[in-house]
């Protein structure tokens, strides 16, 4: 952990400029701390934890110590988009800046900031271009970089879209320009595993906010758009120029882009044919009703014999028993 010296060692008070910076955090402690270092130029910087139980507010303290313009405050978790937007509410200063815990700013957008602050009146919000930490290389070339993210806009002109469950993004009535020079560099030094498992939670979100908007199974995307992401990510993006690294990463965008299709597909095949075990032909999953004898049955939520039914994280009783039958197995091999 480092020491926090005073922000006047960086950037003496006279030189702040009038940006006000907001982020939302929860057990944040292992990313938070570079992310409020790139941010020794701001006048403010606002900080909403929405429950941190490891060292996030002690380590935000010690920065407060130091004499860091933080305000440091606590709000229950409102949903990325609407926790977003209460931080944002916070700020004071002509322009606000929002970045996540695993960000930081890097050299050259901390130069070209006072000149993105002297846009002319019809410019309410610059987009901000962002390079990804990739495992076995590190942040990608200045010329690797995702697509440019609405982060900065004039105070009172933008909104969050609070009908957005996942990549959550600030709504302008002005113009919007894109910053000609500088990234967010982005510290996700997860392995493939939770990189996986993130992506998992992400798609899901991103399903049950497509679908709550009237989307329909969308096939041919299910079966081209994986591969257009890929491309789109590796050639367009350029992580072709980092190796193996980037090729990682481009899949694992691949892979989200499909789990998004296949749920939205899945969650309407569930609607319209109901899981239905033909070999069993008397029950419905979610609807535990026995065909023979309906008023003799067992209570609801047991089986034959009086038992709890058994977990069916698979996701059916076809599932749950091959696992019994799975279990069943190893015991006779052993």
């Amino acid at each position: 952990m480092k020491s926090p010296s005073r922000p006047e060692t960086a950037s003496s008070p006279s030189a702040r400029l009038p940006v006000s910076a907001f982020i939302i955090c929860q057990d944040e402690e292992g990313y938070l701390e570079n992310c409020i270092r790139s941010l020794y130029q701001f006048q403010e910087i606002i900080i909403v934890d929405s429950g941190s139980k490891d060292g996030t507010p002690d380590l935000v303290r010690r920065y407060q110590e130091a004499g860091w313009p933080i305000r440091f405050m606590h709000q229950d978790w409102l949903g990325y988009a609407a926790q977003k937007q209460f931080a944002m509410e916070q700020t004071t200063l002509p322009w606000c800046l929002n970045i996540d815990s695993d960000e930081r700013l890097d050299e050259d957008f901390r130069e070209e900031l006072p000149t993105l602050l002297e846009a002319p009146p019809e410019v309410h919000a610059w987009s901000i271009h962002r390079r990804p930490y990739l495992i076995g290389y590190g942040y990608s070339p200045k010329n690797v970089k995702e697509r440019a993210i609405l982060r900065m806009v004039r105070r009172g002109q933008g909104r969050y879209d609070l009908n957005l469950r996942v990549h959550e993004g600030i709504v302008v009535a002005g113009k919007v320009r894109i910053s000609p020079r500088g990234s967010l560099l982005h510290y996700t030094p997860l392995p493939i595993e939770e990189q996986i498992l993130k992506q998992n939670k992400y798609s899901t979100l991103k399903c049950r906010q497509l679908i709550e908007a009237g989307k329909k199974p969308r096939k041919i995307r299910l079966v081209f758009n994986p591969a257009v992401y890929f491309l789109r990510l590796y050639f367009h993006h350029r992580l072709c120029r980092c190796g193996f690294p980037g090729f990682i990463q481009a899949m694992t965008g691949a892979v989200y882009s499909f789990l998004t299709e296949a749920k939205i597909y899945q969650a309407h095949a569930q609607r319209s044919l109901p899981f239905v075990d033909d070999l069993d032909g008397d029950r419905v999953l979610g609807n535990l009703q026995f065909k023979n004898d309906p008023a003799s049955g067992p209570a609801a939520g047991m089986v034959p014999g009086g038992e709890t039914p058994p977990s069916t994280a698979g996701g059916t009783p076809a599932a749950t028993k091959a696992q019994s039958r799975a279990g069943s197995a190893a015991k006779n091999d052993a």
